[in-house]
């Protein structure tokens, strides 16, 4: 898989339709980062570093702002009700999508990684 359109492909439709709807608002929002697809996952970067990832599951779409980011947004993510892990969050495929919480991972991480010359963080 190559292209986010070959990524879509794989997902059921309403699921599909969401995940196109994130992705159309970071690119409006965002759009110097650039469209990667590296194992089988859709995500964004910015000058060759990572910023943001997703995938999709029966249940929900997870999002990953990369694993040191997750303890910093912690209470933010439980107060948006969504679930998380050490690496990642969750949203149900029923839940909104908190857009605001989004943009704050999105420029932390555009911001933390300005200078950063390696995809993740050392």
């Amino acid at each position: 898989m190559e292209t986010f359109e070959e990524y879509f492909e794989t997902i059921d439709g309403e699921h599909g339709d969401k995940m196109r709807i994130v992705f159309d608002w970071i690119e409006k929002t965002y759009p110097n980062l650039v469209r990667r697809v590296a194992w089988n996952q859709p995500m964004y970067t910015d000058h060759g570093t990572f910023i943001i990832g997703f995938s999709q599951a029966k249940k929900h779409m997870s999002i990953t702002p990369e694993g040191p980011v997750m303890p910093i947004f912690s209470d933010k993510i439980k107060a948006a009700g969504y679930e998380q892990t050490k690496m990642l969050f969750k949203i149900k495929w029923d839940q909104e999508v908190n857009y605001d919480l989004l943009a704050e991972m999105i420029e932390y991480n555009m911001e933390d990684k300005k200078d950063c010359e390696t995809f993740w963080r050392k």
